[in-house]
């Protein structure tokens, strides 16, 4: 299966600078299949909770065997391994590493513990750009729009 997973940070760890921060992840993230394209990295302005350093955000291409449940649960043990603690700041706030699961191959899922695709993909241009990149035709299984459409959608509206 290909997952689409975004990647994000604006704090520094002990692994470096949030630069540092999204190759340790994309790293990481090799041990859950292969990552096949890792879009470049780019500094946006935070949204939602506002107070807070600007993030470095990319996205990355991941060929996996594992279930999407499983693979959701894999990224937030790598998260929690780089010093995310979810319990410890506001939502949306400041953190070392962000890793959302964006798209699974068509895949549509409704649970409480995952949405796929993503529920915000097409309101998220810091998800959507790096996407873009690596990613244009891939089709939201729900929408049928592809990244580039949503992108340009999105865009439109600003």
């Amino acid at each position: 299966m290909l997952a689409a997973v975004a990647l994000g940070s604006n704090l520094a760890s002990r692994f470096g600078e949030r630069e540092e921060n999204l190759r340790t992840a994309v790293e990481r993230v090799c041990s859950l299949g292969s990552v096949v394209a890792v879009s470049s990295f780019f500094d946006t302005e935070p949204v939602g909770y506002l107070d807070q350093p600007r993030f470095l955000n990319g996205a990355l291409l991941l060929e996996t065997e594992l279930a999407p449940i499983a693979l959701l649960r894999g990224l937030l043990a790598i998260e929690a391994e780089m010093g995310r603690r979810r319990d410890l700041v506001v939502a949306k706030g400041p953190r070392v590493i962000d890793l959302d699961l964006l798209l699974v191959d068509g895949v549509v899922v409704d649970t409480p513990e995952l949405m796929l695709p993503h529920p915000a993909l097409a309101e998220r241009a810091f998800v959507l750009e790096p996407l873009a990149e690596i990613a244009p035709g891939w089709v939201h299984p729900v929408t049928g729009r592809t990244v580039v459409e949503m992108l340009a959608a999105l865009h439109a509206k600003q």
